[in-house]
């Protein structure tokens, strides 16, 4: 059975359709990158998924349960994802141990001890093992955010949403966050990522997705979709990528 399950997606902004029908199965562990020019609709996809935005119609069933229920307990849901966006979103007064112990505490009940060797340990892994009493402003914006993913982590979510978590930082520091990303991939975790590193997205996705104009207008592994990719829009992006080069 798919862990994410996305059928009919419509999602209108002023009557102007920002998501048309998407369709789209996740399958445990697997990894899958949203892929498009900007105003595609692969941000407000991820949106929908975490129910930060109500869909206009169709469905979303995360493990099963239909989550687009108007009847569903939205933080329940929320406690099974992750999600992390391109702004770092850190609580500037709270010490990075304190941002990744949060939701734990407060969110799931998980007393403060457990909690923040939880947090340690994460940390650890991450390389920042030694920046748990720092504040995010003495952070560079590579550590802030594998701090940002970290958090997310934390509640040991089934479903990992990533949206352009590389495009505010210097190209430099890109690096460590891809690293994480990576990481991650290897131990496992299932995600759902928007990114323009399109290098990175051949190495690192089981499947590709394309989207145009809230369209999902092609789907396939990275080998397909980036050296023979079957629509004409797919095949314009794909150059405009090698043009930039970007892949």
């Amino acid at each position: 059975m798919s862990l994410l399950s996305i059928e009919g997606l419509w999602k209108n902004y002023r009557g102007h359709s920002v998501l048309r029908g998407i369709d789209l199965e996740v399958d445990p562990h697997e990894v899958v990158c949203l892929i498009g020019a900007s105003g595609s609709g692969k941000s407000t996809l991820l949106r929908c998924v975490n129910l930060l935005e109500t869909a206009d119609d169709g469905t979303i069933r995360l493990d099963g349960e239909e989550i687009t229920d108007v009847r569903i307990d939205l933080n329940d849901v929320r406690k099974r994802m992750g999600i992390v966006f391109q702004a770092f979103n850190l609580f500037p007064h709270m010490t990075v141990l304190d941002n990744i112990t949060l939701a734990p505490r407060k969110a799931h009940g998980v007393g403060r001890r457990q909690a923040e060797q939880q947090a340690r340990d994460l940390l650890d892994r991450f390389g920042l093992a030694d920046r748990a009493g720092a504040y995010p402003d003495q952070l560079s914006g590579g550590q802030q955010q594998r701090v940002a993913i970290i958090r997310a982590l934390a509640t040991q979510p089934r479903l990992m949403l990533l949206d352009e978590v590389t495009s505010a930082l210097d190209p430099a520091l890109v690096k460590e966050v891809l690293g994480i990303i990576r990481e991650l991939k290897e131990g496992g975790m299932t995600m759902v990522l928007t990114t323009h590193e399109m290098g990175f997205c051949r190495e690192i996705a089981d499947t590709v997705c394309f989207l145009d104009g809230g369209v999902l207008l092609e789907r396939g592994t990275p080998e397909q979709i980036f050296t023979d990719p079957r629509e004409a829009r797919t095949r314009e992006f794909v150059q405009s990528v090698i043009d930039a080069r970007r892949l």
